[in-house]
Parts: structure tokens; C-alpha cells; sequence
């Protein structure tokens, strides 16, 4: 034991030593959400005016990100995101963060396989009495990252979970190379929005399609929490996790007692996820908790593994679907919003689960800034990134209804699309797919 604390000591450095390793043409990575390291990216901010081309990575991270925001002009550093927050939406919108192509179940084979990781930064709660270092709230991510760079820097933030798993959710002291500590504000929490009419509309067509046992995959945004209150109040029991995100949904739920993972058909009794974040009850409830197990998006959101559950669930949310059944849920034009995200490996997984059944949910229309009212059912795209293709479609849900794509041909899909769009459209969508031949 002596011996650990002894490589732990000599590896211990302030921040500013730290990142002296980072030079100019680098790719350095920060891993995902919570586990963004704030001291570290602070520290390498201030070197900006020494680098040149320093390429960072990360996904979700909720910012202030230091490397960023102190080089507007993108001359020392350009920052990448696999998947963005709202924070780096906006960095997004001014040109400072550029979005990587992806799926997340691939994001291990990228690394592996394609991508220099010169420096590897994340943040990790301190090490325990066998000298590792649990990967927290990134396990989704995190091992792959670390393992393929030529240099790994930890930076202890004493507030993060110790999140349980069955493998790749801790790192060694010996496999790295420096070690941070220092102060941290608590974890950013985010309180679960408040849920308008619409969305209790739609969360009310997708609950009777759930029975008792499912397993569930709630993707990120108010849809999946609502469907989670309303289940909590339901009469449904013995609801399983198996999730890219564990968010504040699964602890509404495990405190009303509907979940208990007893009658999941893969790891019965234990939750799986990938990356966590929600509010501070949420973090302790993960923390060296038995019933929740992380591990890589490599396997939690392989389609393989997904079908392994039956009577599997997955509730995620889009941005618009044209007549064909192709859904956008990342981009709005070639505004990029968010990312792929596990989307896609869910919808796939469901759809080999026996019992297995897919939502991809939205509001009918949205009012603008000027108050006028756009259909999120529209005829075709025009420069729309396409999420979801047509050829793996399936249940499409708005306040007006739900509707299941899978076997459908090109006229009945216009049709049960222009069923459950918003009343104003319906008229124009159904003459939009006369003229594109798609109509009966």
C-alpha cells in the first residue's frame, strides 16, 4: 500500500505544472459532463499566447470552458464536440466549437482505431485504498480515452460519485502520469423542466405502451422526465434501467418504487449506464451504489446488447420528421443543436428486443421569436441533418397522437404523419405529398 501512496506523491502536481506538457499541434481531451476538469482547462487557457493549434475534445460539458473563451479568434486553441450541451450550442453559434459526426456506441472503435490523443484531462473523485481511480459520471467514455493517449492527467474533484461497475470504470495510479488536486464549486445541477400541456400529451400516448417489467432508455431533454413522473404515478412495476444517460427520471422512479431491474432479462438487479448527470439527490444516489453499474457506450449502447432486454423502451426526443419518416434530431438547417447521441443505436437495439418498441417524440409546431407558428412535420428536408433514416423509423409521437412507421409504405407514412401534425398543417402537408407522389 506504501508503494501507492508513494507513485501517488510523485506524480502530484499544481495545474500550471500539469499542462507545461501540452505543446502546440496537440489533441488534447476532456472526456465528457461532470467530469470536465476545470483547473486543468483553466491552467492551459493561460498558456494560450505560448500554443498554436491545440485541438481539444469533449461532449456535454457544461462550461465555462477557459481554452475557449480566452481565444475568440480560434488561434491557439479549436475546440470539438462528440455531442453538444446548450454551452456549447452557443459556442457553436459563434464559430468556437465544431461537432464531430458520430454514434456514440462507436465513439471506443474511433479512438482505438483513427484518433491522437496526445493528452488525456478528466476529472475523477479521489483515489481509494487500491490505488484506482473510478472514471465517474464519464464511464461511458472515458477508459477508451485514456488508454490510447500518450499522456494521462487526473484531476481530483472531490464532489463526483463513485459509480460501480463490471469493467473499464477505473483507472490504475500506475497508468498515469499527473495528478491535480485543488478545489472545486459543487457539480452543476440541472433541475428537470417544468413540463408544458404538450408534453403531457405525448408522455400520455407512450405510457400505455409500457408494462409492467419493461427496461427503459429515457434520452436527454423534459419528454423522457415526464414520461418518468408519470410512470412514478402510475400502476406499472419492476421497471429496468439500461441507458446511455441516467438522469433524474430513474430516481423519480426508484423513489416511488417502480424501479427495481428485478425482471430485467440482462444483469437482473442492476441498472446499466454510460454517462450521469441531473441533480445533486441523483449523484448521490449513484455514488457506490449496488443497483447502478456503469460501463463503455461501446457495450451499453451496442443494438446487440439493447436486444438482450426484452420488452425494452426507448423514449428519446427530435427536432422535426418530413413525410418520408427520415427524423432530425441534431441540427436545424446546418445549425447544429445537439448530436446523434445513441438515438440511432436505440432505435436499432428495440427493434431485435422481443416486445421491443421505439418513440421518438415532439411537439407539432413551435412558435418562433416573432410568434408565428412552424410545423415540425414537414414535406422533405432542405439541408437538415437526418438523425434517424426512414428505413429505421418507428413510433413517431406529438400531442395529437402516436403513429408506428416500421412496414409502411410511402403513402401510409404521409398519411399517419399528416394524422398527428399540428391541425393548421394538415391541409398543406397532404397537398405537399400529392405533389410528391407519396399520397394514395
Amino acid at each position: 500500500m506504501t508503494g501507492i501512496y508513494e507513485q501517488y506523491k510523485q506524480k502530484l502536481r499544481t495545474a500550471q505544472e500539469a499542462v507545461k506538457i501540452v505543446k502546440s499541434g496537440d489533441w488534447v481531451d476532456y472526456t465528457t459532463n461532470v467530469c470536465f476538469p476545470p483547473l486543468l482547462d483553466a491552467a492551459l487557457g493561460a498558456r494560450a499566447e505560448e500554443l498554436s493549434d491545440v485541438k481539444i475534445r469533449g461532449n456535454l460539458i457544461f462550461g465555462p470552458l477557459k481554452t475557449v473563451e480566452a481565444d475568440p479568434e480560434r488561434k491557439h486553441f479549436i475546440y470539438n464536440s462528440w455531442h453538444c450541451s446548450a454551452y456549447e450550442r452557443a459556442l457553436a453559434d459563434k464559430g468556437l466549437c465544431s461537432y464531430i459526426p458520430m454514434l456514440f456506441r462507436k465513439n471506443s472503435w474511433y479512438y482505438e482505431n483513427f484518433l491522437t490523443v496526445d493528452v488525456a484531462m478528466m476529472a475523477v473523485p479521489p483515489m481509494d485504498e487500491h490505488g484506482y481511480f473510478n472514471l465517474s459520471c464519464a464511464v461511458g467514455v472515458a477508459k477508451s480515452i485514456l488508454s490510447c493517449a500518450k499522456t494521462v492527467i487526473l484531476e481530483i474533484n472531490e464532489h463526483l460519485p463513485r459509480i460501480r461497475g463490471g469493467f473499464d470504470e477505473s483507472i490504475h495510479i500506475s497508468q498515469v502520469d499527473y495528478v491535480v488536486e485543488g478545489e472545486h464549486d459543487p457539480l452543476p445541477q440541472f433541475p428537470v423542466a417544468q413540463a408544458s400541456p404538450e408534453d403531457q400529451a405525448i408522455a400520455a400516448h407512450i405510457v400505455p405502451h409500457i408494462g409492467d417489467g419493461a427496461t427503459l432508455q429515457l434520452g436527454i431533454g423534459a419528454m423522457p422526465n415526464v414520461v418518468g413522473a408519470m410512470l412514478a404515478q402510475s400502476d406499472i412495476r419492476d421497471l429496468g434501467m439500461h441507458t446511455e444517460l441516467c438522469g433524474d427520471a430513474y430516481l423519480r422512479l426508484y423513489e416511488a418504487g417502480k424501479l427495481t431491474n428485478s425482471r430485467k432479462s440482462l444483469y437482473p438487479g442492476r441498472g446499466l449506464t454510460g454517462i450521469v448527470f441531473g441533480s445533486q439527490a441523483l449523484y448521490e444516489w449513484v455514488d457506490d451504489n449496488p443497483a447502478v453499474a456503469g460501463a463503455p457506450l461501446s457495450y451499453v449502447n451496442d443494438p446487440r446488447v439493447i436486444a438482450q432486454n426484452d420488452h425494452m423502451i426507448s423514449i428519446n426526443s427530435c427536432i422535426a420528421v418530413d413525410l418520408y419518416g427520415q427524423v432530425s434530431s441534431e441540427s436545424v438547417g446546418d445549425r447544429q443543436i445537439s448530436g446523434t447521441g445513441g438515438q440511432l443505436d436505440y432505435v436499432t437495439g428495440v427493434q431485435d428486443s422481443k416486445g421491443g418498441k421505439g418513440f421518438i417524440c415532439m411537439t407539432s409546431s413551435f412558435l418562433d421569436k416573432k410568434g408565428q407558428r412552424h410545423s415540425r412535420i414537414l414535406p422533405r428536408f432542405g439541408g437538415d441533418i437526418i438523425t434517424t433514416p426512414r428505413t429505421q423509423a418507428f413510433w413517431i409521437v406529438t400531442e395529437y397522437g402516436a403513429v408506428n412507421l416500421a412496414g409502411k409504405s410511402v403513402w401510409e407514412r404521409a398519411e399517419s404523419l399528416i394524422s398527428i401534425a399540428h391541425p393548421d398543417f394538415r391541409e398543406e402537408l397532404e397537398q405537399a405529398a400529392k405533389e410528391q407522389r407519396i399520397w394514395k
